[in-house]
């Protein structure tokens, strides 16, 4: 989670130029931090596009049946929508908005009649927007106490949507009337704890994690089906929760499981926000598998002072597109990242523009850096092979296309090792170019999961270098397992990055 601007204290009057913009909404001093700091960007991969209306913070996305892009505008309350064909933006004006509102608006979905549905966490709402007749409808989201609105989901006959500090997971039907709108609500079945993202699979049970920030969770499915059933046949308006509920202990390792989506073959994944990981689970084997990213690049967080020690890549939200690829965004990495299961293949686009006063990038001039910071890029919206985004301080939405062939592959010896506590063996791959460009300067990217397995290049090699379009590169490596090694199945992210995209593979290590 984020934090909007605070109140200035008082006694403090802050330099207001008055634009007649959404950017009156911030100081003059904040204006460069939320309202963008420099003009939209482009790589092979990337094209960015700038929104005509100045700081409008967008946030959640989806598409449309005609690959037109919605989103959500924090600080105007507005929808907007792009036009991929023509490259023209339409915002729309939501007159019940109050004067100087700002929300953040984590979920959004396209209904089959032609809504756009999405989330308000200010006001505690569920907006509904048809995209006929231009007009916004409001409903009160049922709050008790302390509510959060967060995903939203158009699930067949219904809305699903978690209350992420309300600890529940609410139903409603779209179809029901602004006066007469019934909302269900379960609640989770751990206490005191958040509610986080939702998947639905094939069988509609709703899988959902609760957590305690960094102190851990548990990972809950929920059989909508079952239960919905024997309300339906019983007198009792609500029923035993617990009966129709598994609950799952989450490995001490995922400690803020944010995103969630159901894969092809069942497994479920999750995408934790603390750290530079995301894990499957296999419900048939209630085993969870853990995965890395790479290092976020240091344009990312720029560390002019040297206080990051440990750069991480916050995975935020997880979905699945058509071809069964999964789909997250490395918030903190500035990445749309995109790893298939089946060839276990991780390509990481690198996102061009970047606000500096969300990193460390100030020299010690007072003059921030060029090329660091973030965009903060906290939703995306899968349309076939274009992932479009939201850039929430830089104003920008923006697409990956992931139909552009990439510069280099990675090529194993193995796709598997197998060690003994204590034990090196050599490990060796190949970073094979695949563009046309003379020299292609690259890092190698050595990632394990966890500190008892460790990579280490051999014979001296660099772990830099420039990469010639016709010479395959092999790459040495030596892969250890410490004494104190515990015996089970592992990840290791082995391949290689440039300025604009990282293209790399996962190693399964077995320690017997």
């Amino acid at each position: 989670m984020i934090t909007l601007p605070s109140i200035v204290p008082e006694g403090d009057t802050p330099e207001m130029t008055i634009t007649g913009t959404p950017a009156d909404n911030f100081p003059d001093d904040q204006r460069a931090q939320f309202c963008g700091s420099g003009d939209a960007k482009s790589t092979d991969y990337v094209q960015e596009f700038s929104i005509p209306t100045t700081c409008t913070n967008p946030l959640a996305i989806v598409s449309d049946y005609d690959g037109n892009v919605w989103f959500a505008q924090t600080n105007t309350g507005n929808l907007a929508k792009f036009d991929p064909d023509t490259e023209t933006f339409t915002e729309y004006d939501n007159p019940s908005w109050p004067q100087g509102g700002r929300s953040m608006m984590w979920g959004i979905d396209y209904a089959p009649d032609g809504t756009v549905w999405y989330t308000d966490e200010t006001y505690d709402s569920v907006w509904k927007f048809s995209t006929i007749d231009e007009k916004y409808e409001r409903l009160s989201y049922p709050s008790e106490g302390n509510s959060l609105p967060q995903k939203l989901q158009v699930h067949g006959s219904q809305i699903i949507v978690n209350d992420f500090t309300g600890n529940k997971i609410t139903f409603l039907d779209p179809t029901q009337s602004d006066d007469n709108v019934n909302y269900l609500s379960i609640p989770s079945p751990i206490d005191d704890s958040v509610t986080a993202d939702f998947a639905v699979d094939e069988n509609n049970n709703v899988w959902f994690t609760n957590w305690l920030f960094q102190q851990g969770g548990v990972l809950v499915k929920f059989d909508q089906n079952g239960y919905f059933d024997s309300v339906a046949n019983s007198d009792e308006e609500h029923l035993p929760l617990l009966d129709f509920i598994e609950i799952y202990q989450l490995p001490p390792e995922l400690l803020t499981p944010n995103g969630s989506v159901v894969a092809d073959d069942g497994t479920i994944w999750l995408a934790d926000t603390t750290t530079s990981y995301f894990f499957n689970f296999d419900p048939l084997t209630k085993v969870f598998t853990q995965y890395v990213t790479s290092d976020p690049l240091p344009s990312t967080y720029g560390n002019q002072t040297g206080v990051v020690k440990t750069p991480i890549s916050r995975p935020y939200w997880i979905e699945s597109d058509d071809q069964g690829r999964l789909v997250f965004n490395a918030q903190t990495a500035n990445n749309i990242s995109v790893m298939d299961p089946k060839s276990q293949s991780l390509v990481e686009y690198h996102i061009p523009s970047k606000n500096p006063y969300w990193g460390d990038c100030d020299p010690g001039t007072g003059l921030m850096l060029a090329d660091c910071g973030l965009a903060q890029i906290f939703d995306f919206a899968i349309d076939g092979e274009k992932i479009w985004f939201t850039e929430w301080v830089e104003n920008n939405i923006g697409v990956v296309d992931t139909s552009v062939p990439l510069p280099l592959e990675i090529q194993f010896e193995s796709n598997s090792i197998t060690l003994a506590p204590g034990e090196t063996k050599h490990f060796n791959f190949i970073v094979s170019p695949k563009s046309q460009k003379d020299l292609l300067g690259v890092s190698l990217i050595l990632s394990p999961t966890h500190d008892f397995l460790n990579v280490d290049l051999v014979k001296n090699s660099p772990k830099s270098f420039q990469l010639d379009f016709d010479a395959p590169r092999p790459i040495h490596t030596s892969i250890h397992a410490s004494e104190d090694a515990i015996s089970g199945t592992y990840k290791i992210l082995l391949g290689a990055q440039s300025s604009d995209v990282a293209i790399s593979k996962f190693v399964t290590v077995t320690i017997e």
